[in-house]
């Protein structure tokens, strides 16, 4: 162990005097297309999507572009990215008696959505790309079995190809949460093409950015049209707008999370600058990446695809936790940090709903309501004994506990970067990982 005085936590300079730009990278492309588009509508005097004084069809135009960016038959405009998964779910019929397998690393929405549904959710391990691993996944699986939700967590993904594989052989509905990854690939095939439904979200944290907002994407006509269904009032409309009962097939109570014609005029405008605002991330984080790997015993999380990376987050990791929580707080003191409002540079045991033992109502298994709740419904009780406390997933937890999360924003400019780097290799200087 070197000499650590010189370091800002002991009382040294600080490398960095301004803070870190936000990482809210699509409200950074707004522009005259969003106000252009959202003036048409408002002029026309036609928010609701369906029928109005002079209906713009900005919900249609941006399904049928969003349609053919992601590479799926069928998109539907949503108003979040929690109703998408909801929605999702009940399009293949998940209830009391089923268990959905998803990731330990997550958000809250992710899970919240099985438990309102009234099935279990099942956690499974991570691997290195800090996405669900295929083998714990395929142990995790039972007869109960009735989904898996893939989730390419902070802007990349996993081996979702093995995943997809193996839900088509055994019949599984898979689901894609593609909330953080907008934008991002695996080969020549973008997120959210994988899966038998895909999922996006549109909220200010996210690649792209409407404020709230979301996409169902779907393989089939028959999963689109009781996706529709569910995000409307329960049933089909017509051509002119109006609902249609005759399609009882289809038919199942609605939650009205329909996409307003406001949030699809940002969202098409926004559709239209996504793979700048990744090129924009990417640039930066693997220039990042590449400077910091000549760090001794510094590691990164495995990415499928790098060409195909979102870009929106690095990830650092140490030898052990204690050397993570080490430089968490000395790269801070140095001036790693975000201004007032982000969240960034932290160590992802701080990260807060994201990581399953994080989730008080999951870990305590909270119901929905004082007489709703899946883990005391006699449907479920096959699935009793289920555990979530710290400890269920071991390779989850261990890295974790010793990664660093900084979240890499279109605006992060080669001075930054420069500064970002000095002070990792200020830090590793005085507290060496080998």
């Amino acid at each position: 162990m070197q000499n650590q005085s010189h370091l800002a936590i002991n009382g040294g300079p600080a490398v960095r005097k301004e803070p870190l730009p936000l990482e809210f990278s699509g409200a950074y492309f707004y522009g005259k297309e969003e106000l252009e588009n959202v003036t048409q509508v408002l002029k026309a005097k036609s928010p609701f999507r369906y029928y109005g004084f002079d209906l713009q069809r900005m919900t249609e135009r941006f399904e049928r572009s969003f349609s053919r960016y992601v590479g799926s038959p069928y998109v539907l405009g949503v108003n979040s990215g929690t109703a998408a998964l909801v929605i999702a779910l009940t399009a293949l019929d998940v209830g009391p008696g089923d268990e959905v397998i998803l990731p330990g690393y997550l958000w809250i929405s992710t899970v919240a959505a099985v438990v309102r549904l009234g099935a279990i959710p099942v956690l499974a391990d991570i691997d290195e790309s800090y996405c669900l691993d295929p083998v714990d996944m395929e142990r995790k699986r039972t007869e109960r079995t009735k989904a898996v939700i893939m989730v390419h967590m902070s802007g990349t993904s996993g081996r979702v190809e093995a995943i997809a594989s193996f839900c088509r052989k055994e019949g599984i509905g898979l689901i894609e949460d593609v909330a953080q990854a907008a934008g991002a690939a695996v080969g020549r095939n973008k997120l959210g093409s994988f899966g038998d439904l895909s999922i996006f979200s549109f909220q200010l944290n996210k690649t792209m950015t409407t404020g709230e907002g979301g996409a169902v994407c779907a393989r089939t006509r028959e999963l689109y049209e009781r996706a529709f269904a569910a995000h409307d009032l329960g049933y089909a409309r017509n051509e002119a707008g109006r609902l249609d009962l005759s399609n009882l097939a289809a038919a199942t109570w609605g939650c009205g999370s329909r996409m307003s014609e406001v949030t699809a005029a940002l969202a098409l405008a926004q559709l239209g600058k996504l793979d700048a605002i990744c090129a924009r991330m990417r640039t930066a984080k693997w220039m990042l990446r590449e400077r910091l790997s000549t760090i001794p015993g510094l590691e990164f999380r495995s990415v499928a695809d790098p060409a195909g990376d979102a870009g929106n987050f690095l990830m650092t990791r140490f030898p052990s936790e204690e050397d993570a929580a080490f430089y968490a707080s000395a790269l801070r003191a140095e001036g790693i940090v975000p201004a007032s409002g982000g969240i960034s540079n932290i160590r992802m045991t701080d990260w807060g709903l994201h990581i399953y033992y994080n989730i008080p109502g999951l870990v305590h298994k909270l119901p929905v309501s004082a007489r709703q709740s899946p883990w005391t419904d006699p449907r479920n009780a096959a699935s009793a004994g289920i555990c979530y406390d710290r400890g269920t997933l071991p390779k989850c937890d261990d890295l974790i506990s010793r990664t660093l999360l900084l979240c890499i924003p279109p605006s992060l400019d080669e001075p930054t970067i420069n500064d970002i780097v000095e002070s990792y290799r200020k830090v590793a200087a005085a507290r060496p990982l080998v």
